[in-house]
């Protein structure tokens, strides 16, 4: 007892250095509706699910994930009705990193398509599970 009542600050050190390692794991594993590299693999296979890239098209001409729909961020809900008319099919929203595509997937549930998710990562995400990429 008195060994903690002397250290009490490495201690609290410690604690805080091993809180502050643990949180990118954390964090990233309570994102909402955040899909593993994985997981999208196995939805497109399953259940046919439907690629969208958010990314800009300069972007994504550069790489995209095979098979993916670009359909830019800022016209997203103009276009995505046109381009996936079937509510059902779970959708998987790609960008560089993730951020877009989150944005992506709450203008997809607002429209309805309750099984969006977004890969989580995003592209940089899924080129670190070694799966393949296109180019334009």
């Amino acid at each position: 007892m008195k060994f903690i009542i002397d250290n009490w600050m490495l201690i609290g050190i410690a604690l805080a250095s091993g809180g502050m390692l643990l949180w990118p794991l954390v964090s990233s594993s309570m994102a909402a509706g955040a899909l593993s590299a994985s997981g999208a693999v196995q939805l497109i296979n399953r259940e046919k699910a439907v690629v969208i890239d958010v990314s800009e098209a300069e972007e994504f001409a550069a790489g995209h994930v095979g098979g993916a729909k670009n359909l830019p961020l800022g016209q997203l809900e103009q276009t995505l009705p046109a381009a996936v008319k079937n509510k059902a099919l779970p959708l998987i929203l790609v960008c560089a990193s993730g951020a877009r595509a989150n944005r992506g997937m709450a203008i997809a549930k607002k429209l309805g398509y309750e099984q969006a998710q977004c890969l989580a990562g995003g592209l940089k995400g899924w080129k670190e599970a070694n799966l393949p990429v296109e180019k334009a």
